[in-house]
């Protein structure tokens, strides 16, 4: 008979030192069979939603932690009844007190050698009601004939699916409304349709607010991305000395050149918006104004300068505000820098952007126009030295060859870290990024 043993998973460090994640929901139940690198888990850092892979070839002995925990890295998640020689060599077998096992970076940053090339089979699922979801799941079988495809999971976000589960609703059966189908809460929702649903999950159907249900408050535990924002919103207001310029600018020549370029053929199936331009703007400007592309190191006490630009776009996503990055935006051409900006948004709002795409951001912008406001103070995203605020876009009088015109508008606000940009530099380059908006034909000036 071969040997068998129990190994141990830990939650790993799944990017940048970051210190725990919650479970979001298992793709495997205890007595489940896994292969090599199967997906087992999803799982929510500060950043991002990441998939699991697993570590082990095996079979499931144990679930640690159950979905909605928070859990801090290097505990225990799940445990793997595993052969003496299966699977990879990923260390020794891990007591409790053993440190986690290093591994070649695979998907989310970790996991092991993949020894096939082969699609790991996804198990099809029986959603649970919350009560069931308490003790350990063992899933059912397969029962899909053979040489069949099993289907992806169903496009949604994690809130939605927290939702599905709560509900007992199977997201397979449920129609998206949303882009490219996700499903939406309203599509769980209409989906219910009320019927003869436990009062408790009649509650969490119903689109009621807590107002109406005559709740006097609402307490949400604070996690995941809000807590890693807040964190980081604290640490760079205290930190970094901010400095906010504003500057209106007469648009109506960039606006004119977003509608020739969107009928062009070489921007034919691209998506183009005014921060498209803004953001072009921004990578120009940069080359008259490298200080702004740098950081304080307090540790080393040196400015470092980056001859590079990762272009931090701020996201507003369920989850919340994130802002992964472009890299190397400065390399890239208008056309380039058009399908970028409209991959990192959707990407960014569907709930699928790496701990990788936040890394490394150099400069930011945040488009607070898309919401009808013109102008605020835009906080630094830790370790950069500016950030750039774009206003909505407006008609307005305005002084026009020397006559008052209607004419498009947008304020630009400008915050810096005066440890490394004097206010100089700062106001050359708004100068610079307004004049560009003003007049497009001076990149040619700046290039």
């Amino acid at each position: 008979m071969t040997a068998t043993m129990i190994k141990e998973f830990r939650l790993p460090d799944l990017g940048e030192g970051l210190t725990e994640s919650e479970i979001v929901s298992w793709k495997v139940g205890v007595g489940d069979t896994v292969s090599l690198n199967q997906i087992i888990a999803e799982v929510e850092t500060a950043k991002a939603v990441v998939e699991l892979p697993s570590p082990f070839a095996g079979v499931i002995t144990a679930l640690h932690e159950q979905p909605g925990t928070v859990v801090e890295v290097g505990k225990p998640i799940v445990s793997f009844e595993v052969k003496d020689d299966a699977g990879i060599q990923p260390g020794p077998a891990a007591p409790a007190e053993a440190p986690l096992p290093k591994r070649e970076p695979n998907l989310v940053g970790y996991g092991a050698v993949v020894e096939s090339t082969g699609r790991p089979v996804r198990r099809q699922r029986t959603l649970l009601t919350p009560a069931e979801t308490k003790a350990p799941v063992v899933e059912p079988v397969d029962t899909k004939p053979a040489g069949t495809n099993p289907a992806e999971r169903p496009r949604s976000t994690p809130p939605v699916r927290k939702l599905a589960r709560d509900l007992g609703v199977d997201l397979e059966k449920v129609a998206g409304t949303g882009p490219g189908g996700l499903i939406s809460r309203d599509d769980v929702r209409n989906f219910v349709g009320g019927g003869d649903l436990p009062a408790a999950a009649q509650e969490l159907a119903a689109p009621q607010s807590a107002a109406a249900r005559g709740d006097r408050e609402v307490r949400t535990p604070i996690k995941g991305v809000r807590k890693f924002t807040a964190a980081a919103m604290v640490s760079s207001a205290f930190t970094a000395p901010h400095v906010t310029e504003f500057l209106t600018v007469d648009v109506t020549p960039a606006m004119e050149l977003l509608a020739r370029l969107k009928e062009s053929k070489p921007f034919a199936g691209h998506k183009l918006t005014p921060l498209t331009l803004v953001a072009k703007a921004v990578l120009i400007a940069l080359r008259r104004n490298p200080g702004l592309n740098a950081r304080w190191d307090e540790a080393n006490q040196e400015i470092v300068q980056f001859n590079y630009v990762n272009l931090g776009i701020a996201a507003a996503t369920p989850r919340g505000l994130t802002v992964p990055n472009i890299k190397d935006a400065d390399r890239l051409t208008l056309v380039d820098l058009s399908a970028a900006l409209a991959d990192l948004t959707d990407t960014a709002r569907a709930g699928k952007s790496s701990p990788e795409d936040f890394s490394g951001g150099t400069i930011s912008i945040t488009n607070i126009g898309v919401f009808g406001i013109d102008a605020g103070t835009p906080i630094l995203n830790p370790g950069e030295a500016a950030i750039l605020a774009m206003g909505a876009v407006r008609k307005a009088p305005w002084e026009y060859q020397d006559q008052v015109a209607l004419r498009q508008v947008m304020t630009l606000s400008l915050s810096f870290d005066h440890r490394l940009v004097d206010g100089e530099q700062g106001s050359r380059f708004l100068a610079d990024v307004g004049a560009l908006l003003a007049d497009p034909a001076m990149a040619f000036a700046m290039a």
